[in-house]
């Protein structure tokens, strides 16, 4: 799974950069993510040529804190190839809508080619969980209050120790701006996605199971492992 969907961002790329000199790309921190980014360097993708953002962040959470999504991608991937540029969500600011206001900028100057995400337990996209998510949201960053299915999914994952530590609060991409790419690189294993799985490719098209909206986006490949298979196959 992990080096198809490396293998898969490799071609899009090359595809993006037969038609213009760099490509922009949203990335996801997340556990689900692991194998995909492993597989990253066994791939020849011309990083040189990438300017890379991230697609959420956590709201007060200490800036060495292993569990921010910038140092989640830059121990793994950011530090390690010689991108064009990075940009990082700081959710440890005073003013949290004037730091929306400056990546909504960012992303308006280098406008999206592809997403790399997951589908959280709760169906949601970056941390647009099903009480805040919005198809139609004409803002490009906002700040989201996490709900409890979304905060329980980061101690499933082993990222917090309890829910207690998890933030409450999250800057986030919105749904428009992740649709917006060329090319949704969806990667989605284990078995607590599943039930995820199955939703999104069953339910009605809603906000109550935001990874649905995926079905109205012609450029969205999504790989899976037998486990998050396992309701489908």
């Amino acid at each position: 799974m992990g080096e198809a969907a490396a293998n898969g961002l490799s071609l899009a790329i090359n595809a993006v950069l037969r038609k213009k000199n760099t490509v922009n790309i949203i990335f996801a921190a997340a556990p689900s993510q692991n194998e995909f980014l492993k597989a990253l360097y066994y791939e020849n993708i011309p990083w040189q040529s990438v300017n890379a953002f991230h697609m959420d962040e956590y709201v007060d959470l200490e800036d060495t804190a292993p569990q921010r999504f910038g140092n989640f991608l830059k121990e793994r991937i950011f530090d390690h190839f010689d991108f064009r540029s990075v940009h990082y969500l700081n959710g440890n600011v005073d003013d949290l809508e004037k730091e929306c206001d400056r990546y909504a900028k960012l992303l308006e100057d280098y406008p999206t080619d592809i997403v790399c995400m997951g589908i959280g337990e709760n169906g949601h996209l970056a941390f647009n969980d099903p009480p805040v998510a919005d198809f139609n949201d004409t803002r490009k960053v906002k700040v989201v209050d996490l709900d409890l299915a979304c905060r329980q999914q980061q101690v499933n994952d082993g990222c917090f120790t309890s829910l207690d530590r998890v933030p409450a609060k999250a800057l986030t991409l919105t749904i428009p701006v992740l649709l917006s790419a060329q090319v949704i690189s969806c990667v989605v294993p284990g078995s607590t996605k599943a039930q995820a799985v199955l939703n999104t490719l069953t339910q009605p098209i809603d906000t109550a199971f935001p990874s649905t909206i995926l079905r109205e986006h012609k450029g969205t490949i999504v790989f899976l492992d037998p486990d998050s298979a396992k309701y489908i196959l």
